[in-house]
């Protein structure tokens, strides 16, 4: 088995990958530095290879890659006919929760002001402030990612409900999930609405004027999730207008979001440049190297590969 590695792997992750198909061929380049040749070559990809240069990957069987995400490899006719598609979905939730929830409690604690207070050498009281105890957390995307957050906040002493896809009763972190249809009623409840939804045709678009009017006034937005969620030109209306205290966004629409975008500027707006997941916890890529070992054992004994996406 030809394998191409496209992570910045370290000398333990190239032996428990090596292991996990012992005999096989493993390359390890990165996604900027490949050669058509390697990927000619490969019969399994671990990595996000530029969709445009996957179809050389004639020999290809299993593309792995190192995002929970996987839009811009569902269009027909990116992968090769025979070739299997699996993301890294459980590979984000430790490090993109705990991001999102630093950037919640520093606009609940008012921290941005007095970090921009402290530069201007101001002694400024910022006045009152937030707490999550006892607050109302709606959580949209009630998967891997969404459930470390719940755990996080309800640990905090809130009350976590979530949405997704299909609706359950109270199962811990949560008091109850319900399904899209319920999300505008949960909305006008919710002190904190987070999201973790992924790109999808119902999501693009979702957080529009209609959804921040239904929010509570006062009510705090944030999104872990994909940035095309959002009509930002709305957002920035309901934060202007007071209708939302603060939102913080780890992904914008459009990304890189330009310098001269009002989004920077708007007031309660907390924003960072898609960082929460990547490798900056070093953890994210252990569990992605773990899933991609898992995945080459599955594929050389026959079996169907973990996270495999249906297309």
């Amino acid at each position: 088995m030809n394998v191409l590695v496209l992570l910045p792997v370290q000398a333990r992750h190239r032996t428990q990958l090596e292991r996990a198909v012992p005999g096989a061929r493993l390359t390890y380049a990165s996604a900027q530095s490949v050669t058509d040749e390697q990927i000619e070559a490969a019969e399994v990809i671990i990595g996000n290879l530029d969709p445009e240069r996957l179809p050389r990957a004639r020999r290809l069987r299993l593309l792995q890659l190192n995002s929970a995400g996987y839009d811009n490899y569902v269009a027909a006719g990116t992968l090769p006919a025979q070739a299997g598609l699996a993301c890294a979905t459980g590979a984000y939730g430790q490090a993109v929760s705990e991001h999102m929830l630093a950037m919640v409690l520093s606009m609940m604690k008012r921290l941005p002001a007095y970090r921009d207070a402290q530069r201007a050498h101001a002694w400024t009281d910022e006045g009152e402030v937030t707490t999550l105890r006892g607050a109302k957390v709606l959580v949209l995307g009630a998967g891997d990612i969404g459930t470390h957050f719940a755990t996080l906040a309800a640990a905090l002493g809130a009350r976590v409900r979530g949405i997704r896809r299909s609706a359950h009763g109270p199962r811990p972190p949560f008091e109850a999930v319900v399904s899209m249809d319920g999300l505008f009623s949960e909305l006008a409840g919710a002190d904190v609405v987070v999201s973790f939804l992924p790109s999808t045709p119902e999501t693009r678009g979702l957080a529009n004027g209609r959804f921040f009017s239904a929010m509570r006034r006062g009510a705090y937005f944030a999104n872990g999730g994909r940035g095309d969620l959002v009509v930002t030109e709305d957002l920035v209306a309901a934060l202007e207008s007071g209708r939302l205290a603060g939102a913080a966004l780890d992904v914008t629409d459009p990304e890189p979001l330009p310098a001269d975008h009002p989004l920077w500027d708007a007031p309660g707006a907390l924003v960072t440049p898609h960082v929460a997941g990547w490798y900056h916890l070093a953890v994210t890529l252990d569990n992605i190297v773990d899933i991609s070992a898992e995945n080459l054992r599955r594929l050389a004994a026959g079996e169907e590969p973990r996270n495999l996406v249906r297309i």
